[in-house]
C-alpha cells in the first residue's frame, strides 16, 4: 500500500474475474476502518492505509484463469498476484503486477482497457490526486484533540499548532536545528518547521519534541512531507525513484544540495528511520 502512487494502474480483481480497472488518486494514507466494513475483518485495526482510486466497470470483463496458458510465464516467481491455476492468493488485497503480465491483462481486456489506462494516465492533474484523504484525516484527529477533555486548553493549543509547525514545536526545532538542512537558508521567516515522523502518527510528545522536526525551506518541506525525498542516518540525502528531478531542480535543488546534510541526533536517527520507511515513496509500478 505505502508504494502505491498517483497514476498507478489497479485492475480489480474479485471472485476469479477482473471486472474494472481504476487508477490511484493518491498515495496511501492512514484512515479508519470503514463504517461500511460492519463486522468484516473484526481482527483488523481500527486504523489502516487507504488509496484514492477511481474505477470504471469493464464491458469486456475478464476471467484470468482462462487464460493462463498465456499469462503463466509473465507470472513472478515470488509474491505473485495469481497461482498458476488462475486463483487469487488468499489473505492479499494488494500486490505488484509486473509490466509485462500488465501488458498482457490489458491485450486480453482490449480496446477498452487500453484506452482507459492511456487516458487516465494522461489527463488526470496531479494536484487533483493528493492528499484530500490525508488532510481530512488530520482534521479529524484535530478534532478529537479539542474535545478531549483530559488535554489541557494550553497543551491543546500548542498541539494543534504543531502541525502547522508553528508555536512550541518549532521554537524547540530552532533549538536544535539553525538552517535548512538542504538549501543552507538560515532566515526564520523562510522557514517551516517540519515533522520526521508525521504529526497524524506520532503521540502528542512526539508531536511537540524538537527532535522529531527540521527547519526546511517551503519546497524542501513539500518534498520531505510527501515522501518525495528522506535522510539516511549518515546524513545523506536519499530521492524517491517517484520524485521528477527535472522538476525539483526548477525549485532550485541542484545536485550538491542533495548529497549529504550533516550529523543527526540518535533520537532525530530514530524518527528518520520512520520517515523512510512509512513516509519516503520507494516506488512506483502497476498495482493489482
Amino acid at each position: 500500500m505505502r508504494e502505491v502512487s498517483p497514476g498507478d494502474l489497479i485492475f480489480s480483481f474479485c471472485d476469479t474475474y477482473i471486472r474494472a480497472i481504476g487508477i490511484a488518486q493518491s498515495p496511501a494514507y492512514e484512515a479508519p476502518k470503514p463504517k461500511e466494513f460492519g463486522n468484516v475483518g473484526a481482527y483488523w485495526d481500527r486504523i489502516g492505509w487507504k488509496v484514492e482510486v477511481h474505477f470504471v466497470k469493464l464491458h469486456n470483463v475478464i476471467r484470468p484463469m482462462d487464460h493462463m496458458d498465456r499469462l503463466n510465464a509473465y507470472l513472478p516467481s515470488k509474491y505473485s498476484p495469481l497461482r498458476s491455476n488462475g486463483h487469487g492468493l488468499q489473505n492479499i488485497y494488494l500486490t505488484e503486477v509486473p509490466d509485462l503480465l500488465a501488458e498482457q491483462l490489458l491485450d486480453i481486456i482490449g480496446t477498452e482497457g487500453r484506452a482507459l489506462a492511456y487516458a487516465w494516465t494522461a489527463a488526470t492533474p496531479a494536484s487533483d490526486r493528493l492528499f484530500t484523504g490525508q488532510v481530512e484525516w488530520e482534521e479529524h484527529q484535530i478534532k478529537e484533540i479539542l474535545n478531549n477533555a483530559a488535554i489541557h486548553d494550553t497543551e491543546k493549543q500548542a498541539i494543534v499548532m504543531a502541525r502547522r509547525g508553528q508555536g512550541l514545536f518549532r521554537k524547540r526545532v530552532a533549538q536544535i536545528e539553525r538552517r535548512c538542512r538542504v538549501t543552507g537558508v538560515t532566515a526564520p521567516e523562510f522557514l517551516r518547521a517540519s515533522h520526521a515522523k508525521p504529526w497524524r502518527d506520532s503521540s502528542n510528545d512526539e508531536r511537540l519534541d524538537g527532535e522529531n522536526g527540521f527547519l526546511l525551506t517551503p519546497d524542501v518541506d513539500l518534498l520531505f512531507d510527501r515522501g518525495f525525498i528522506s535522510f539516511e542516518n549518515n546524513g545523506n540525502v536519499i530521492v524517491s525513484p517517484v520524485a521528477d528531478r527535472a522538476e525539483m531542480s526548477k525549485l532550485g535543488l541542484v545536485d550538491h544540495m542533495l548529497e549529504n546534510v550533516g550529523a543527526f541526533t540518535s533520537k532525530q536517527r530514530q524518527y528518520l528511520e520512520f520517515h523512510r520507511d512509512m513516509v519516503f515513496l520507494r516506488a512506483n509500478v502497476k498495482r493489482a
